[in-house]
């Protein structure tokens, strides 16, 4: 008659299933911590458990024992240095299973393999209780309102190293008026210096002209003078 045994399969045949329970024990011994499905966590923990009771001996004969199951030199190592002088005083239980989310895809339940003495004790966390939406959006009202202020007192340093530049940007504005007026100024001055200076060259010329036209009508006054007298000694 068929009896229940109370061993996994995992859909394995024995020499798969004890490779995959030795290489899950090789990755906790190393990590602390792995995470898996339920079902071969289980498994695991049975095998590991073991392993970490033979360990507790530190003899070579016990090395020799566990190296034929964990096939690496670091995590026996790992075992034999750290893990046993941190369970030297349990009897067992020297893992933890918890479970977690079923895996996306298949639904296959998860959980995490840990040791005991590794864990870090939980920090307590508040409850967020849900509010009134009203309440929210007066509140986000309120931090949008009050979040520059919360930013100047907090990065006092920031706006102290922005305000010089501030500054002289505010004082480039100011002077670009100033700066726009006094070009303008500039120009119409020297649009009117360019119009004195062409009248006073106009002026210069027609005296040069009129000087140089003084002499040749000198000349010809003299020699129509010179016709004239001319005849009558004859």
């Amino acid at each position: 008659m068929r009896k229940v045994k109370s061993a996994r399969k995992l859909g394995r045949t024995a020499a798969h299933r004890r490779a995959t329970l030795a290489n899950l024990s090789t990755q906790l011994l190393l990590h602390k911590r792995i995470e898996t499905t339920e079902a071969k966590a289980k498994e695991a923990r049975k095998y590991v458990e073991k392993i970490i009771t033979k360990a507790k001996d530190g003899t070579v004969h016990a090395q020799r024992i566990i190296f034929r199951k964990i096939r690496d030199k670091a995590a026996v190592r790992e075992l034999f240095e750290d893990i046993v002088g941190k369970v030297a005083d349990r009897n067992g239980g020297y893992t933890r299973v918890v479970k977690l989310a079923p895996r996306y895809g298949d639904a296959a339940n998860m959980a995490v393999l840990e040791l005991v003495d590794y864990t870090e004790a939980p920090v307590d966390s508040k409850k967020q209780t849900k509010q009134d939406r009203s309440k929210r959006v007066r509140g986000s009202k309120k931090v949008a309102k009050a979040a520059p202020v919360k930013n100047e007192s907090a990065t006092g340093e920031a706006v102290e190293a922005v305000e010089p530049e501030a500054a002289e940007s505010v004082e480039k504005q100011a002077e670009a008026p100033a700066k726009k007026e006094a070009a303008a100024t500039a120009e119409k001055t020297a649009a009117s210096v360019r119009k004195k200076g062409a009248a006073a060259a106009k002026k210069e010329a027609a005296s040069s002209k009129k000087e140089k036209a003084a002499p040749a009508e000198n000349e010809t006054a003299a020699s129509s003078e010179a016709e004239e007298s001319a005849p009558e000694e004859k």
